[in-house]
């Protein structure tokens, strides 16, 4: 039957993902609208956001963090083309994220030495075999697949290459291992619920040494310069940014990041986040039509929580085929008003995705599971004109 309880909030995208419980428009009112972003309060604003994220990550004091354009995208590719090519690199994938890094390393600057080590969506690659000797880079926690590394335990603390990190949908949401990364990417727009545009970075000295001491020979666009004459722009790590940040973004940042530190920091985020995983574990335990991606709990991630629909119909129909069934699971849940953007990613196997980040109520959570039950009940009578 169909369920008669809605989430409260039923947005479950995995980017740019739900607002903070208690968001609302006037939270902005303090926004620098209208100054330039190089003022004294512009400056001081976007300082505040990177003190405030600085001490809820707990990062190391002689790490350099600092605000960037396009995202967490736009942070990666400045580090890839800032620092990469001096050694042997090594590049882990095991969802689309991580296959853009081994494009962009591969075809785009056509490194040599380079090790690639893939693995299936749902899946991760042998850790045990990751050659620290070179640079290493991999995303914490895969976006589009649901798989995350376990912990920080299998880096080597006395690698002599750098481990580079897109830890964008892992930030404020898992205990990153700080003292093993060298550089660390993210954005707002995925356990913040900030709004897009703006990427953040975290070096470690060793990765400030290779960027002053090693020069690319390919040319930097302006909006990757981290270095300019041989120095280090420092700029960036005190709020000069490359480019004009927006302060209604910058604002909205701040907003969060107090909310955070009020609820009980980073301890807190992570709970709301394995909360919100918990309670999806005991429905699929209990499901004969779902499961999850990644089998493994130890690898499966509390915040971007992939489905797999693993009823004997459906896998006996072509990928096509299973694609259009789970595409109109999302699209009954959504017609309903009880969950918003639950497909999967177009580069993963068909199924669904839930958003289980700390902006997301456990209650929502809960409220959507129902919906995504009746919805199977809906489509499951149809497979048979598809076979």
């Amino acid at each position: 039957m169909k369920p008669q309880q809605l989430p409260s909030v039923p947005l479950f995208s995995s980017g740019p993902c739900a607002k903070r419980p208690g968001w609302a428009n006037d939270v902005l009112s303090g926004a620098a609208l209208g100054r330039s972003h190089r003022s004294k309060i512009g400056k001081a604003k976007l300082c505040e956001v990177i003190n405030r994220s600085r001490n809820i990550l707990g990062i190391p004091d002689n790490y350099l963090v600092g605000i960037v354009p396009a995202s967490d995208t736009g942070a990666m590719e400045m580090v890839l083309w800032s620092m990469l090519g001096s050694r042997g690199i090594v590049m882990l994938a095991w969802e689309s994220f991580g296959a853009c890094w081994v494009n962009d390393v591969t075809n785009q600057l056509k490194l040599n030495n380079v090790q690639v080590m893939e693995a299936p969506y749902g899946q991760i690659v042998n850790l045990a075999e990751v050659d620290f000797s070179r640079d290493v880079v991999f995303t914490w926690n895969g976006t589009t697949s649901g798989v995350r590394v376990p912990d920080g335990d299998w880096i080597l603390a006395n690698r002599s290459g750098l481990t580079i990190c897109d830890a964008t949908s892992a930030v404020f949401a898992m205990d990153l291992a700080w003292e093993k990364l060298d550089v660390v990417t993210w954005s707002w727009q995925k356990v913040l619920g900030g709004e897009g545009a703006h990427g953040m970075l975290a070096m470690s000295p060793r990765a400030i040494d290779r960027l002053v001491s090693y020069v690319p020979p390919w040319p930097i666009p302006k909006l990757f310069r981290i270095v300019n004459g041989g120095k280090l722009n420092k700029g960036i790590f005190v709020g000069e940014t490359i480019n004009t940040p927006s302060m209604l973004a910058v604002e909205d940042a701040i907003d969060t990041l107090t909310w955070a530190e009020k609820i009980g920091g980073l301890i807190t985020l992570i709970n709301r986040c394995e909360a919100n995983l918990a309670v999806i574990e005991h429905w699929v335990a209990n499901s004969d039509w779902v499961s999850f991606l990644a089998n493994d709990k130890s690898i499966r991630s509390c915040t971007s929580i992939c489905l797999s629909i693993v009823d004997p119909a459906f896998l006996a129909l072509s990928y096509f085929n299973q694609a259009i069934i789970a595409k109109n699971i999302a699209k009954l849940v959504e017609d309903e008003g009880a969950g918003y953007d639950i497909a999967s990613h177009r580069d993963a196997p068909p199924g669904l995705r839930i958003w289980g980040g700390a902006t997301v109520e456990t209650q929502d959570i809960n409220a959507l599971l129902p919906w995504l039950d009746w919805a199977w009940g809906k489509v499951k009578p149809k497979i048979t004109n598809f076979t």
